[in-house]
């Protein structure tokens, strides 16, 4: 598991939390999900903005995540996904810390496909 402990902003992440780590990222549960399977994927350093990561962050960002994707969707049993970074307190961002919403989705999960937006925020 882990090698150290690793912050989401402000606050200390508890391994049970924590259910993926690559060189420069981690996946975790999300304690507050807006669908079944909503996770969240960092960078190991606390960035910010986006703006403020470096390449390599960005790239095993992303690569995290694509990984991840696949196995919650199937997880889930979705048949689509919903990936979101909320940059910046003005784009309700909550917590001082890059990092991707993940949430597989489902036909008529919602009304309006968009809603989610609504609830992310």
């Amino acid at each position: 598991r882990m090698s150290a402990p690793y912050m989401f902003g402000q606050y200390a992440i508890r391994n049970t939390e924590i259910f993926m780590e690559s060189a420069l990222s981690f996946a975790l549960v999300n304690l507050k999900p807006v669908l079944p399977g909503h996770v969240l994927i960092c960078p190991k350093r606390v960035v910010k903005r986006f703006y403020d990561m470096t390449p390599e962050e960005i790239t095993d960002l992303w690569q995290t995540a694509s990984k991840v994707s696949r196995v919650i969707e199937k997880h889930f049993d979705g048949d689509g996904l919903t990936f979101a970074i909320q940059d910046g307190k003005n784009a309700g961002q909550t917590v001082e810390h890059v990092h991707i919403h993940i949430i597989p989705r489902k036909r008529q999960d919602y009304e309006n496909s968009d809603q989610i937006y609504t609830e992310v925020c």
